[in-house]
């Protein structure tokens, strides 16, 4: 018989050392001024629940979409290019 999944596990198999690192990294990045700026925006919005805050279009939208793989394979999530293509959208 199978063991089942272990819900919220970690996502990647990493050696405890590289863990540990990687933890750090990840915790180094959240802190910086800009992204603790755009974590204080997404909580003064207040999203409905199943909702994010996206900080492209300025508005709440679903989790599944804000969360990556929106765009098309030639272009990255979240870059300047999406949010000109959001306000091309927008206005038709």
């Amino acid at each position: 018989m199978a063991k089942p999944k272990k819900k919220g596990g970690p996502k990647q198999k990493l050696s405890p050392l590289a863990a540990r690192r990687k933890a750090r990294r990840d915790k180094a990045a959240a802190m910086t001024p800009r992204r603790r700026r755009m974590k204080a925006e997404s909580q003064r919005k207040g999203c409905a629940k199943g909702y994010d805050y996206d900080h492209n279009n300025k508005r709440c939208v679903k989790e599944s979409h804000n969360r990556g793989g929106t765009q098309s394979k030639s272009k990255k999530d979240g870059t300047k290019a999406e949010r000109r293509q959001n306000k091309r959208k927008n206005k038709k």
